[in-house]
């Protein structure tokens, strides 16, 4: 049988950087949050089994309201990304499964890039990351002084959703805790699941899978919905929906 796979939506964070009245998560966009875009983007994978939505106490009752009607579990965030993580890892019931992480803010991400990451997990890779060619030169800077260059042609972008094996990542978070200080800031699951010496293979990922950080990403996002989604034309005396 194919093992079960679990989708862990990070929707606790504030987003600050994005300016909007209320947490980045639950920013509309042509009239859906960008957790519902993200939720919807899960299911319409046909691969994964189960969602859980990591969101701050004070906001459940807002993502409710956006999820009604959707399949969906909440569980309370913690004081940083990494902490809302494990709070969600240890909530869900399977061992051998697949895990997939995602940012919210990635709320255009194709539902057939999320059924890739999966299914390279449940090939035998523990640890799945979608990257993107990188566009700009890079340079490694001490202060404002270029230190180096790296080679842009080895260099990738990476994306979300990042998937696997439950068990790995549930080592590595336990190991990391034990650490209390590990030497190294995770700035992503798979950096976490590297320092605890598995293996990360990519797949490729999608332009769709922006990350939507700031007021510009968010008109990039609402320029493509405008078009991607046509208006419905409103008729005298109903009401309209899109």
């Amino acid at each position: 049988m194919k093992r079960r796979v679990t989708a862990l939506i990070a929707a606790a964070g504030q987003g600050t950087r994005l300016g909007a009245a209320v947490p980045k998560a639950f920013v509309p966009l042509r009239g859906r949050s960008l957790l519902e875009r993200s939720v919807t983007a899960m299911e319409t994978s046909q691969i994964v089994d189960e969602i859980v939505v990591v969101v701050s106490p004070e906001m459940e009752e807002l993502a409710q309201a956006a999820l009604q009607g959707k399949r969906v579990r909440f569980v309370h965030g913690g004081a940083e990304r990494a902490d809302s993580i494990w709070e969600g890892l240890k909530t869900i019931a399977d061992d051998d499964a697949v895990v997939l992480i995602h940012d919210a803010a990635r709320a255009l991400t194709p539902p057939g890039m999320i059924a890739r990451v999966a299914r390279a997990v449940l090939d035998g890779n523990q640890a799945v990351v979608p990257v993107m060619p990188v566009a700009d030169t890079i340079k490694v800077v001490d202060g404002e002084r270029v230190t180096a260059t790296p080679d842009r042609a080895s260099l990738r972008a990476v994306q979300t959703p990042q998937g696997f094996d439950l068990k790995v990542l549930r080592a590595a978070n336990e190991a990391y805790l034990a650490a209390q200080d590990a030497g190294f800031t995770a700035t992503d699951d798979a950096s976490l699941a590297e320092w605890h010496g598995v293996d990360v293979v990519t797949v490729q990922g999608d332009p769709m899978a922006f990350k939507i950080t700031t007021p510009i990403d968010m008109r990039l996002a609402a320029s493509i919905t405008d078009e991607a989604e046509p208006t419905i034309f409103e008729v005298p005396g109903t009401v309209r929906k899109d």
